[in-house]
């Protein structure tokens, strides 16, 4: 497991936080969900916007960007909720191997290229499995457990 985390802008974080208002509210742009999941220290509800990629009858959460605080809190937590406030399913979120990553990846940058193409090493969706592997450590994938 690596420690790389591509940290947002401030505008990045700007837009973020409207399009997480918006998911929240049911509002999908381009695949967006809401995520809560239980802060690692507070304890609180912390929120997230993210992109979920379903696949093979299971759901992804993939970080782009690295080692980010919502990861660190899933991988405290082992659940999250995802939906909007009057729909939202608990579920548990399992890390996948790195071995199980490239097609998962290549999946997802099939789809959200245009908007991870900065954060995901160099990769796109027509990158070699060697090329996935080689990155996967850098890019934590999760599937989640109904």
């Amino acid at each position: 497991m690596t420690t790389r985390y591509q940290e947002p802008s401030p505008a990045a974080r700007a837009a973020n936080a409207v399009i997480r208002w918006l998911a929240e509210q049911g509002v999908s742009i381009a695949g967006t969900r809401a995520l809560r999941v239980r802060g690692r220290k507070t304890g609180k509800p912390r929120g997230v916007v993210v992109n979920v990629l379903s696949a093979d009858g299971a759901d992804y959460l993939v970080s782009p960007r690295g080692n980010t605080q919502w990861v660190r809190n899933v991988r405290a937590a082992g659940l999250v909720e995802v939906g909007p406030r009057w729909r939202r399913r608990t579920a548990r979120a399992i890390e996948l191997d790195d071995a199980a990553k490239p097609e998962v990846l290549r999946r997802y940058l099939a789809r959200w290229y245009w908007q991870v193409k900065d954060y995901v090493g160099g990769l796109t969706p027509d990158s070699t499995d060697e090329a996935m592997l080689a990155v996967a450590p850098a890019i934590p994938v999760f599937v989640l457990a109904r």
